[in-house]
């Protein structure tokens, strides 16, 4: 896996920066560049927003479209024209968020409250109003708390049926999947610690079938050209072998047999885990970021909110 360990890192420090301020829920932002009254420009805008919204109310969530989204309606209500020079346009909006299912199409909850733009142009006069959007009140922490039981009410349900997907998925070999379906399940869930068990069995298959897939390509590499050359392509692959993989002891059988014929040739050692070192943690870590790329790594649909608006 490319820049395995970067990512392994990278996900750890994440993890360990945001443990005592937020908590994970599967949950998207999206602003529907679509929608009625919507200038350009202010899709970026409104999901930074949105996605402040979800930190400042203890939520770390997914930076990729997923099932569960966070998402918001505006409505213009009334318009004034203020003398200038410069003339300004002021604007009082309401602002509906939502918290959906978006594959069933069900909202989880939902609150709304109105804000006033200020402006030069309708578009800087809308923008103004998406700056103003209030973060961290009482009513938005109690839709936000309401949308999450019910987000964690889901995987309470469907955990179960969720874990054994995943383990028919990795039955396929189909573990990059297989593992993104159990990171979705949230600690605040009953079905977590099963999630977390399934998710490191899942992720032993996946890295005994690296490990088979790397070494095969190595011994490959070697056996074509048996000099320094051979040695740095067999090592490209011989870097991707973990050490708690099924086959990392052919792979240092491999690795000595190449560093005792081209000896000082190949500045090359295989990886080892360092001692102190909560392996643990960091397999769990590891686990959840082959998921997590594979979720980002998939076509981004696009999520019809349409049906918020008949509510």
């Amino acid at each position: 896996m490319k820049n395995f360990l970067t990512i392994c890192i990278a996900a750890l420090i994440s993890a360990t920066m945001f443990a005592a301020e937020t908590e994970f829920l599967p949950i998207s932002v999206y602003a529907a560049d679509n929608s009625e009254n919507f200038p350009e420009g202010a899709k970026a805008m409104i999901e930074n927003k949105l996605t402040q919204l979800l930190t400042r109310n203890g939520i770390a969530g997914l930076d990729y479209m997923g099932q569960f989204v966070l998402t918001v309606t505006t409505t213009p209500l009334d318009k004034d024209i203020i003398a200038g020079p410069p003339m300004k346009i002021s604007e009082k909006m309401e602002m509906n968020l939502y918290i959906v299912d978006a594959y069933a199409k069900t909202i989880f909850s939902s609150t709304s409250f109105t804000v006033r733009g200020l402006g030069e142009t309708e578009n800087k006069c809308y923008l103004n109003a998406i700056s103003r959007m209030p973060l961290q009140t009482p009513q938005i922490a109690q839709f936000i708390q309401e949308g999450k039981e019910k987000i964690i009410g889901y995987y309470d349900h469907e955990g179960e049926a969720l874990i054994k997907k995943a383990q028919y998925l990795a039955k396929q070999k189909k573990y990059d999947e297989a593992l993104f379906r159990v990171a979705l399940i949230p600690q605040q869930s009953k079905h977590y610690d099963a999630a977390l068990a399934a998710g490191q069995a899942i992720y032993q298959q996946y890295i005994n079938n690296e490990c088979n897939v790397n070494l095969a390509a190595a011994r490959q590499a070697w056996a074509a050209h048996q000099n320094a050359n051979g040695a740095e392509a067999a090592g490209e692959f011989l870097a991707k072998i973990l050490p708690d993989a099924a086959c990392y002891g052919d792979a240092m059988a491999l690795y000595k047999e190449i560093k005792g014929k081209v000896l000082d040739d190949w500045k090359f050692e295989m990886k080892q885990y360092q001692d102190g070192v909560d392996l643990e943690k960091q397999r769990i870590e590891a686990a959840r970021a082959v998921g997590v790329a594979y979720g980002t790594h998939q076509p981004n649909k696009e999520v019809n909110i349409d049906f918020i608006r008949g509510y």
